[in-house]
């Protein structure tokens, strides 16, 4: 918006508008024909503003159009639509294909767009039915088309790779902004823009959003998120819109530009949810929301569907157990950077978790922990040691202790004697501390059962040993 606004300052100055000649130098209405032509052989002048019902083309862009200031008040509003018909002119991007006479037109149009944009923030004409309806032919005509066939195949960190440029962005962005504008503009009837915004609508901009180009969909994002802020009457239908197209990505394509986008709009929306939730909302996150995590590009977008979670959980802690335990069902196995982030993750949600939920799920909860813990690499044990650190969880793993170490001690009982990193040594033996500090006699329970089991384990292994043998003779 900074740029545009400083593009609007540049257009100001440099651009002045066609000054009338010196024998027109009366103000006529643009509409306004001369009541006597003048009749001769050469090719008369053409009026600088066309019927309503007339169509421009390139060679149309290149004829000199009177500015707003340089216009009567009545006479503005039509050239305001003629000036959006002109707009409606589009072009091929190709550098190969574009004459001079190509560029030239491009920057005239370029040109238009600011003025367009200047115009609609001091102008509360812009506004009437009429002009409403050209406003959105023109965004349509430019924005709603066909989009280039992807660089990246796969989805990429956009701070990883070199980002992918939208070539006709130079005019795309103008009316991105006049757009958003005019959404956002106190004196737009919103009853008026029902028959203009709607279903179709909608979608159009979301397939709009797997553009590769991150500047569009950051401006699709907020347009989005305006427009679901004020029509109502859409609202379901956005939000079902989101979910078939997550349907999408995750059972076919795991593919899809504006996933983080879409779920940085669906955490605005579920911040508003009302309490108690409906039971369509808690659908879309067991539906939707949970099975994103199993997607193999999950790191690119994890902060914003992890917000989401967390959303739902504030919202309503009873949902807590369901969410936890569909989480350990899809928990990664050999994915280690993905199980990183299963742990930050889990650690978000258990900082919202009441206690009469903590304990109805702690037993699967911890025994997956205790894998975590005993893993070889070091990143991932050592982070679910961090586990620890956190004040809230570590009150309420003292509480429940008695069921919570027995099942986590031999994993803390190996790392504490022969793990290879010395980090991972260290901070087991800390928590181990931490039990021994709240419970000494658990800790020496636990420590003989762990023995005595390994004693056991040995003799069913002499014994299986012995049978195989016997077996053999």
């Amino acid at each position: 918006m900074k740029m545009i606004n400083k593009l609007l300052k540049m257009s100001g100055k440099n651009k002045k508008g066609t000054k009338l000649g010196s024998k027109d130098q009366k103000d006529v209405a643009p509409d306004q024909k001369s009541p006597h032509p003048k009749k001769s052989s050469s090719v008369s002048k053409e009026a600088s503003i066309k019927s309503a019902d007339a169509s421009y083309c390139r060679k149309d862009l290149l004829k000199l159009s009177p500015s707003f200031q340089e216009t009567p008040q009545s006479g503005r509003l039509r050239l305001f639509i003629d000036k959006l018909r002109l707009c409606c002119v589009m072009f091929d991007w190709n550098p190969e294909d574009q004459s001079q006479t190509d560029l030239k037109a491009i920057e005239t149009k370029r040109q238009l767009l600011l003025e367009l944009v200047d115009f609609i923030g001091k102008s509360k004409s812009v506004f009437t039915e009429q002009a409403v309806a050209e406003v959105m032919k023109m965004v349509c005509t430019n924005l709603f088309r066909t989009l280039p066939p992807k660089v990246h195949k796969t989805m990429v960190d956009p701070e990883e790779e070199e980002p992918v440029f939208e070539p006709a962005w130079p005019h795309l962005q103008i009316v991105y902004e006049l757009f958003l504008r005019f959404i956002v503009s106190g004196d737009l009837d919103v009853r008026m823009m029902r028959k203009h915004i709607n279903a179709n609508f909608v979608n159009g901009l979301l397939e709009l959003l797997d553009s590769e180009d991150r500047r569009e969909r950051d401006y699709l994002k907020t347009i989005l998120h305006r427009i679901y802020a004020k029509f109502m009457m859409l609202r379901a239908w956005i939000r079902k819109s989101i979910s078939l197209t997550f349907y999408n990505f995750i059972y076919a394509t795991e593919h899809h530009n504006g996933v983080s986008e879409l779920l940085e709009i669906l955490g605005s929306i579920i911040s508003g949810f009302a309490q108690p939730l409906k039971a369509e909302h808690k659908q879309f996150l067991r539906s939707v929301l949970m099975p994103m995590h199993k997607v193999k590009p999950l790191a690119i977008f994890h902060q914003q569907l992890s917000y989401c979670v967390t959303q739902f959980v504030d919202k309503d802690h009873t949902l807590a157990p369901d969410v936890i335990t569909g989480f350990l069902k899809i928990w990664p196995v050999i994915n280690s950077s993905k199980e990183l982030l299963f742990l930050n993750e889990l650690e978000e949600l258990l900082e919202l978790t009441q206690p009469e939920e903590f304990e109805m799920i702690l037993e699967p909860l911890f025994r997956q922990i205790a894998k975590s813990i005993s893993s070889p690499h070091f990143q991932i044990a050592e982070r679910a040691l961090f586990v620890w650190h956190n004040e809230y969880i570590s009150s309420l793993i003292a509480d429940y202790r008695e069921k919570i170490l027995p099942i986590i001690f031999p994993a803390l009982h190996v790392n504490s004697q022969s793990h290879w990193n010395s980090t991972v040594n260290t901070l087991t033996l800390n928590v181990l501390k931490i039990f021994m500090d709240l419970d000494n006699d658990l800790v020496e329970q636990c420590s003989k059962a762990y023995e005595k089991k390994e004693e056991d384990d040995i003799k069913k292994m002499a014994e299986r040993k012995q049978a195989w043998e016997s077996m053999m003779r």
